[in-house]
């Protein structure tokens, strides 16, 4: 098929606006409404749950099986743990992310009152009082602490601001978007998913009459916390793809340009059947692609089926190097990624079966058994192996 044109200046537009949105866990609501009332600009119907996880649609020819693409609107945090005897504000994180890189971060405290900037520090920030014991102080959560901006210089003061504990704390994205198409910021996880998802919605639009079934986009509020995408699915959707980050780093195979197909998780395989089908629309489409295997990683769709959801499942992903610290992605990744979606949503449908969800062994799915045939190139004969297999 045709890929379908991506409009990258929106992307990347839709991006910068939402990383400079608030959002860790727990503190969604606003976030959820800018999606929200951007799903309204697009002419996107969505409802929204208690808590505000969006389940947007776009219908298709048929209600079932119903396929759905999800990303989490929630990013990383911290929470104020104590208020000290100095003013001073210790705090726990939100989701997990090493202390290591909230040293030196500019925040935000959320009180009932009204909101406070803050700096997040090292028990020992001054090397002119500590000297080099600054540079031997142990990394962790109990050795940092907010310094808040304001009048703010014992317990009984910080108290007088409103200051509580349990008070939400974001942390600054610091986003830069380079020409050379490298983005650089915290919580490209996953509001670049986000952005994705926006993206490929706004390709859709045009040609949403040939959707073979109908199409949801889920927009989730608790993945860092291991919710995710426990409590938004219905019973017509029978595949679940999430949006996501995937780890450039030593012993992975992920990278920052292309889609990332995930093929395994701390939770295991994702569903052979669609993964392998993104595989093969990457290759008829021309699409960058490789494939990984996350050990320490898991993401919207192990969360629907540690709640019991019988849904294939996959994951792509955007490569991320130093994913929940200084984050970076690049540009091509989320194209890719976006006519990935696109392309996978207009796709026929290979198993009306799962229009059920339970049926007979009738048309049920099967996978290859037969022993690969060994080819050898024609300007190697076998004597030629064989010969050097006896000089071995």
């Amino acid at each position: 098929m045709t890929i379908l044109h991506i409009d990258l200046d929106y992307l990347a537009e839709t991006l910068e606006t939402f990383l400079n949105i608030p959002s860790p866990t727990s503190y969604t609501d606003n976030a959820v409404r800018w999606c929200g009332q951007e799903l309204d600009r697009l002419g996107i119907p969505f409802e929204v749950t208690r808590r505000g996880a969006i389940r947007a649609v776009l219908r298709g020819k048929e209600r079932r099986p119903a396929r759905a693409i999800a990303a989490h609107l929630d990013t990383l945090g911290a929470q104020v743990k104590a208020i000290k005897d100095n003013g001073r504000l210790a705090v726990v994180p939100i989701g997990y992310w090493s202390a290591r890189f909230a040293e030196g971060a500019r925040c935000t405290i959320f009180t009932e009152r009204g909101s406070y900037r803050g700096t997040i520090l090292p028990l020992m920030a001054s090397g002119h009082t500590f000297g080099d014991d600054v540079d031997e102080q142990p990394t962790g959560w109990p050795h940092v602490e907010i310094r808040v901006d304001a009048r703010c210089s014992t317990a009984e003061e910080a108290t007088r601001l409103g200051i509580e504990v349990g008070d939400v704390v974001s942390i600054d994205p610091q986003p830069e978007f380079l020409e050379n198409g490298f983005i650089s910021s915290r919580h490209l996880d996953d509001k670049a998913g986000v952005a994705v998802m926006f993206a490929a919605l706004k390709a859709l639009i045009a040609v949403k009459d040939q959707l073979p079934v109908d199409a949801y986009f889920l927009f989730t509020i608790e993945e860092e916390v291991g919710i995710g995408a426990a409590n938004i699915l219905t019973e017509d959707i029978a595949s679940l793809i999430a949006v996501d980050n995937g780890t450039t780093a030593p012993g992975q195979n992920s990278a920052e340009f292309g889609v990332t197909l995930a093929m395994a998780d701390q939770n295991g395989p994702f569903d052979y059947h669609l993964t392998r089908k993104l595989a093969r629309l990457c290759r008829e489409d021309d699409i960058f692609y490789q494939k990984d295997i996350f050990r320490h990683y898991r993401s919207d769709v192990a969360s629907a089926v540690v709640a019991g959801h019988d849904v294939r499942t996959a994951l792509v992903c955007f490569g991320i190097d130093a994913s929940h610290g200084w984050e970076r992605i690049h540009i091509h990744a989320l194209r890719s990624l976006a006519e990935l979606i696109t392309a996978y949503l207009l796709s026929p449908i290979a198993f009306w079966r799962d229009a059920e969800e339970v049926s007979t062994l009738e048309d049920f799915t099967t996978q290859p058994t037969e022993k690969a045939e060994q080819k050898l190139s024609s300007d190697v004969r076998m004597d030629e192996i064989e010969d050097e297999a006896v000089d071995e």
